[in-house]
C-alpha cells in the first residue's frame, strides 16, 4: 500500500514539474484582446498591390478554417486591382495602335 502511495506522489510531482516547465516555455496562455466587430487584421495597400503584398496576407483562423469575410474582402480587392490594371493596359494599347495608324511611317519607297 505504501509503495502505491509513493508511486502516486512521485507521479504527481513529475506531472507538476512538467506542467511548470511547459508553462514557462510556452507562456501562460493569455490571448490577445478581441478585435472590434467588423474589423480585420488582414491588410492590403489602398492601391498598387504587389505580389509581395499578396504573399504577406494572413487570415484569421476560425473554427472551420479561415474567416470567410476576410478571404472575400481580399478577393474583391484583388479583382478590382486586376480589372483596373487590365483596363489601363487596354487603354495604352489602343492609344499606341491609334498613334501608330495616324503617323506616316517611312517605308523607303
Amino acid at each position: 500500500m505504501t509503495t502505491a502511495l509513493i508511486y502516486l506522489v512521485v507521479m504527481l510531482l513529475v506531472a507538476a514539474v512538467v506542467f511548470l516547465l511547459a508553462a514557462v516555455v510556452f507562456g501562460r496562455g493569455e490571448e490577445l484582446a478581441p478585435l472590434p466587430p467588423g474589423s480585420s487584421p488582414t491588410r492590403l495597400p489602398a492601391e498598387d498591390i504587389t505580389g509581395e503584398d499578396v504573399q504577406q496576407v494572413h487570415y484569421q483562423l476560425v473554427l472551420r478554417g479561415y474567416k470567410m469575410s476576410e478571404v472575400d474582402w481580399v478577393m474583391r480587392r484583388l479583382g478590382v486591382e486586376l480589372d483596373g490594371l487590365r483596363a489601363r493596359v487596354a487603354e495604352l494599347e489602343a492609344r499606341e495602335a491609334h498613334e501608330a495608324g495616324a503617323q506616316p511611317w517611312a517605308t523607303g519607297e
